[in-house]
């Protein structure tokens, strides 16, 4: 019971988000704000991340395929496989759950444990679609174009591992990046990132709208909203994948 009633206040706040909307300006100026506080702020540690991904997959996946009849270019193939289907979207969404998810909770149960949410119910602005739906356009928008940075990135650091570390050579690294790739790949990583991005805006916003008592419970709030965006987005990549590729 006490799921579905986090999850009727959960949908509730969603709907009031989308709901009584300001000027199209407002949001507009709030949206580019938060497009550079929680995508463009992320791409150093998208891209570190990435390349250090990149290089591991390459190098376990030559280290586990020492059978001379496999073809060296099967690890470039490998490699950039793993990048598009998994690590550039699940991987980068767990991280961006942490980094991100943890802030929209803090600023906005700050908010309202500070009274600054009261005082905008006061004013007669919607404040949940003030705070919480430029957010949502933001991440939705910038999320997949961090995904398909992470899969360049991460493609170029299992080269870097050819290069750095001799473990095949770089023509036949080149060779399986180019081998059977399927476009359709990308498409079905952007659609998976879209709804990790609207997992990672509302529920730590959710967690953070309805925050009760002082900084401690803010802290609390943004550490759950972490842990239930990790889960959420787990099972909701099962989800995807089996209606997606199957």
């Amino acid at each position: 019971m006490r799921f579905l009633y986090h999850f009727g206040k959960y949908y509730q706040l969603v709907g009031k988000s989308f709901s009584k909307p300001e000027k199209v300006s407002i949001y507009y100026r709030r949206a580019l704000k938060e497009i550079e506080l929680l995508g463009i702020n992320s791409l150093g540690i998208v891209a570190l991340i990435s390349v250090f991904i990149g290089a591991v997959i390459t190098m376990q996946t030559a280290y586990n395929i020492e059978n001379p009849f496999i073809p060296d270019y099967l690890i470039g193939l490998t490699a950039r496989d793993t990048m598009l289907l998994e690590f550039s979207t699940t991987m980068i969404a767990l991280i961006l759950a942490g980094k991100v998810g943890s802030s929209i909770s803090s600023e906005i149960g700050t908010m309202r444990v500070t009274e600054q949410i009261d005082a905008l119910e006061i004013m007669g602005v919607n404040s949940a679609s003030y705070l919480i739906l430029p957010k949502i356009i933001a991440n939705v928008f910038f999320f997949p174009l961090l995904a398909i940075l992470s899969m360049v990135i991460g493609v170029f650091g299992g080269w870097l591992a050819c290069i750095l570390l001799d473990v095949i050579s770089p023509e036949d690294y080149i060779t399986g990046i180019r081998y059977a790739f399927i476009p359709y790949y990308i498409y079905y990583s952007c659609v998976k990132m879209v709804f990790y991005a609207f997992i990672i805006s509302t529920v730590p916003a959710y967690h953070g709208y309805y925050v009760e008592g002082g900084s401690l419970e803010v802290g609390k709030a943004s550490t759950r909203s972490v842990v239930y965006c990790s889960i959420l987005i787990l099972s909701v990549d099962v989800v995807l994948t089996q209606l997606l590729l199957s």
